[in-house]
């Protein structure tokens, strides 16, 4: 290995303080690799090792903006032991999808969703807020930021990953990046107790994201009369208005457009165009590498809803949902959806992550409201490059969250 690649991989074996943490127990080598040193990477023959190379190379050679055209970022992949993870590096890139921008979650998107509080003159206020903190984020280079686990969206399930390792990580992210915040996103202390209360003593910050909803279908007792009931009523929404569920294997590639149409009018035209903006391409590569599990709703040859799905350590997430909104409301293609995918969380044995949004309908069907975190290291930063943090930190736990919680969002 020539002395460039050996500058990319940049190896360390671990043991370091962060504040008052350290890795007690063992040594732990961690690498780094992009895209020029690739070919050297050691992936390892483990179903979490396959699935990250299916999903993370293509993207790697290719560049992420043919795969999500809103984000644009440097991907780099970490291993630590036998573990795989995607690491994004930003500078500023202020228009990026909220998945490797801070700057677009805690501002921009913030705002698109103020209109939630249904109270015009609070929104307004907030709104005014916002704008001003957004400023003085940019100001204090928020953008520069090193994510850990990115996989490009919304939700980021974790591997069987040890707090003691991701330690041992943010120290090896810390040395590589001395000038850039280290962000673990996607976190929940009851799903990752030991991620989260590893990474608090080592000094990171557990910063609120959203409110999450949980879906125990791997528990035999989930959900009430009401709750199973309502699923029970979606599911024979299928029957009464002719859909039949289509597998990925009767998916065909001229199925991919009206795929990518679908998530576009849920997700971007719907929502928000701030959401990872996926394409064609990246729907025909998950599909064709098994990165995404494809299910759609089809009826008199046309594919009017469509979910993909992956699992991880026992845990199932959809990054793509959609479904064709100018169809009348009655119809429920939403409701048959949600009990679609609730029935394959169920046959996986997984508890279902369901991620933000359409609150009352989730709860209604067993859904438990937890919160998100990200879990922020920046303490080697200076103060001027700290604030927009500390202010975080403090606004959104201190009335953020009680907020949150009191309205139900």
């Amino acid at each position: 290995m020539n002395n460039a690649v050996k500058e990319k991989e940049l190896e360390h074996c671990v043991r370091i303080d962060i504040d008052t943490a350290k890795c007690e127990e063992r040594d732990h080598r961690v690498r780094f690799y992009d895209r020029n040193s690739l070919e050297d990477m050691d992936w390892p023959n483990t179903e979490d090792g396959r699935y990250a190379r299916a999903y993370l190379e293509p993207m790697m050679l290719q560049g992420t903006r043919d795969f999500i055209v809103n984000v644009n970022t440097t991907l780099l992949i970490a291993r630590i032991d036998d573990l795989v993870l995607p690491l994004t590096v930003n500078e500023a890139e202020y228009d990026n999808a909220y998945v490797c921008s801070p700057y677009t979650h805690y501002v921009r998107y913030a705002k698109q969703e103020l209109t939630l509080l249904r109270k015009p003159l609070l929104e307004k206020e907030l709104s005014a807020l916002l704008s001003v903190v957004g400023w003085g984020m940019q100001r204090s280079q928020i953008n520069k930021v090193v994510h850990v686990n990115n996989w490009l969206l919304s939700t980021n399930l974790y591997p069987a990953m040890s707090g003691e390792q991701a330690v041992c990580l943010l120290a090896a992210i810390r040395e590589r990046y001395p000038e850039h915040a280290v962000v673990f996103r996607s976190l929940c202390p009851e799903l990752h107790s030991d991620l989260t209360s590893k990474l608090k003593q080592a000094g990171c910050q557990l910063i609120p994201s959203r409110q999450i909803y949980l879906y125990r279908a791997n528990d035999p007792s989930f959900g009430n009369a009401k709750s199973r009931w309502l699923l029970k009523r979606d599911y024979e929404l299928l029957a009464k208005h002719g859909y039949e569920i289509v597998s990925q294997e009767n998916l065909t590639d001229v199925d991919i457009s009206r795929i990518a149409e679908l998530y576009r009018l849920l997700y971007l035209e719907k929502y928000s165009y701030d959401n990872p903006q996926f394409s064609e391409h990246f729907i025909a590569t998950a599909k064709a590498s098994g990165a995404l599990t494809l299910y759609g709703l089809r009826k008199e040859g046309r594919i009017d809803a469509v979910m993909g799905y992956f699992c991880r350590n026992g845990m199932m997430t959809t990054p793509l949902f959609g479904y064709d909104t100018a169809l009348p409301q009655f119809i429920g293609l939403y409701r048959m959806l949600s009990a679609c995918l609730i029935g394959q969380a169920r046959e996986n044995g997984h508890l279902l992550h369901e991620s933000s949004g359409a609150a009352q309908f989730k709860r209604n069907r067993g859904a438990v409201a937890d919160f998100e975190y990200s879990a922020v290291y920046e303490r080697h930063l200076p103060l001027g490059r700290r604030w927009c943090w500390l202010l975080l930190d403090r606004l959104l736990n201190r009335v953020g969250v009680p907020l949150m919680r009191r309205m139900k969002l």
